[in-house]
């Protein structure tokens, strides 16, 4: 009677977790369209591959996938996943016309799930920003250039005048977005200026954009409050999904056995919130057994790897010491960055711009002598490797005009 009585409720549980997905995601479709796309209904099609074009998109707006027809969707939609690791070839398959497919289509839904916090993902970026903000990242910041890449003969000739035009057009066009920031940043600080005093919070001292734009038009607050009652309704529905998460990825296992058979079948490790210890103990269980085996894989792919390459002699000890080396160096490099900036968190993510005056003491955050210290860094380290990059165009193309008899070469001013 237990056992029954658990079924059931997990059977009662199942429509109001896929309800709260639903209305979780951004324009999510009805909880009818998951059960149609677990019997892969054709019908359920086309509204998944909307909402996976949706969420896989980074321009998060109604214009982007209606500029696009359903077919062009279809295919960015499978190229985004290939990029990502989608494991089932199953979807490579998928006609683009939405006439079937749904059950894949909802295994790539629910393997983005699993496999990042997708839904915090999508409310970060349509949240309702009030302030003026500044995206500052300095993830991406190498010290080096890395490993040069292997030199590939190519049969066709390189129209260099092309490239040329391609490389003043890519200046031009960078040239353009810088000015159109620096114009932006005027209009702020002229902004941020004229309403000096007016917020209430004596932190910030003045009114955004969208706080100057509720002053002129107050008939826009009534589209602003819609906007956050959305975005309230759907933070509501996150809670409530995180919640009933597991149920639904019991629910995906049924689906899965439903499937054909692949070579290699997706594994639904989502991050579980909530849960009971016997539900946690079978999930460890489960994970140790994959661990296991992709244990065994490793090591044999290792040695496999190892016969493979014992074989190519020097060349091969050089090609492997010289990139021994060189993630040393990358590693002194940024272990040299991390002591000199003491240890502190690089800034990162979306700031607020407040503009403070002079001996007056600002609010909690980022100030604009850090930002502008990491910029400065983040420049050395580019110029660095742009020296690095040009030594080596400029050894590459002495090779390559030695290989010539009789041709002249006058290498590039140093810049």
């Amino acid at each position: 009677m237990g056992r029954r009585r658990r079924r059931a409720a997990a059977a009662g549980a199942l429509p109001e977790a896929i309800a709260a997905l639903s209305r979780a995601l951004p324009a999510g479709p009805s909880p009818e369209t998951f059960r149609r796309a677990k019997f892969d209904r054709p019908e359920a099609a086309p509204a998944l591959w909307q909402l996976l074009f949706r969420v896989l998109s980074p321009l998060q707006t109604d214009r982007a996938s209606a500029s696009l027809a359903p077919e062009a969707q279809a295919r960015w939609v499978k190229c985004a996943l290939l990029s990502q690791g989608y494991p089932r070839r199953g979807l490579a398959q998928l006609p683009e016309d939405g006439s079937g497919g749904s059950r894949e289509l909802l295994l790539a839904l629910s393997w983005l799930l699993a496999r990042e916090p997708l839904l915090e993902r999508l409310l970060a970026q349509t949240r309702v920003r009030l302030g003026d903000e500044m995206p500052v990242c300095e993830c991406e910041a190498l010290a080096s250039p890395g490993l040069p890449g292997p030199q590939v003969e190519i049969d066709c000739p390189v129209d260099v005048r092309h490239l040329q035009w391609l490389m003043g057009k890519l200046r031009f066009r960078w040239r353009n977005l810088m000015a159109s920031q620096q114009e932006q940043c005027a209009l702020l600080g002229k902004i941020h200026l004229y309403t000096r005093g007016c917020h209430s919070d004596r932190s910030l001292g003045h009114l955004s954009v969208a706080e100057t734009e509720l002053l002129r038009d107050p008939e826009g607050g009534q589209q602003l409050l819609r906007r956050l009652q959305s975005e309230n309704t759907r933070l509501e529905a996150a809670l409530e999904w995180h919640r009933r998460e597991l149920v639904f990825w019991q629910w995906m296992d049924t689906v899965l056995d439903a499937c054909p058979p692949e070579a290699s079948q997706p594994a639904f490790l989502p991050s579980l919130r909530g849960c009971g210890a016997a539900e946690l103990e079978l999930v460890a269980r489960e994970l140790q057994a994959l661990h296991e085996e992709l244990r065994a894989a490793g090591e044999a792919r290792r040695a496999a790897w190892a016969a493979r390459v014992g074989d190519l002699g020097p060349e091969w000890n050089a090609a492997q010491r010289a990139a021994q080396e060189a993630v040393g160096r990358e590693l002194a490099a940024l272990r040299q960055a991390w002591e000199q900036s003491g240890g502190l968190v690089q800034p990162h993510g979306p700031h607020r711009l407040v503009r403070t005056e002079a001996g007056v003491p600002g609010g909690p955050g980022l100030r604009a002598a850090e930002v502008i210290g990491a910029l400065k860094s983040r420049e050395a380290c580019l110029e660095e490797t742009l020296h690095q990059l040009q030594a080596q165009c400029r050894q590459q193309l002495a090779r390559l005009a030695g290989a010539l008899p009789g041709l002249i070469w006058i290498p590039p001013p140093r810049r």
